[in-house]
């Protein structure tokens, strides 16, 4: 049985001053192959579909599709404002190394 990711309340936060839930949107979290390091992440405002695990706080959703779901397993996904920008950030266990950029990673 997969671990699903965890959201922190910062995540949902910012989602909430964006006004994701308002326009029918979720914060959608995928996995692709390709990226400096092998995999990269793409993190997009999207609409749900019945397909998608859906991660559920402070009525907002964070969505992740079943292929990425596995190289997610127990990732926290978090927002960072830091001096080189704002933007949500993935701390995955799974991930053996990841680049400077934060966005790409390899298993």
């Amino acid at each position: 049985m997969l671990l699903p990711p965890k959201v922190t309340p910062r995540a949902f936060e910012r989602l909430d001053e964006i006004g994701a839930a308002d326009q029918g949107m979720a914060l959608r979290i995928a996995v692709e192959g390709g990226g400096c390091s092998g995999f990269q992440y793409d993190i997009k405002l999207d609409a749900p579909t019945p397909e998608d695990m859906i991660l559920e706080g402070q009525g907002q959703k964070v969505v992740i599709d079943s292929a990425s779901l596995p190289f997610l397993e127990n990732a926290v996904i978090d927002f960072a404002d830091e001096l080189i920008g704002a933007r949500f950030v993935i701390n995955n266990p799974n991930a053996t190394s990841s680049c400077g950029c934060g966005t790409s990673f390899s298993i």
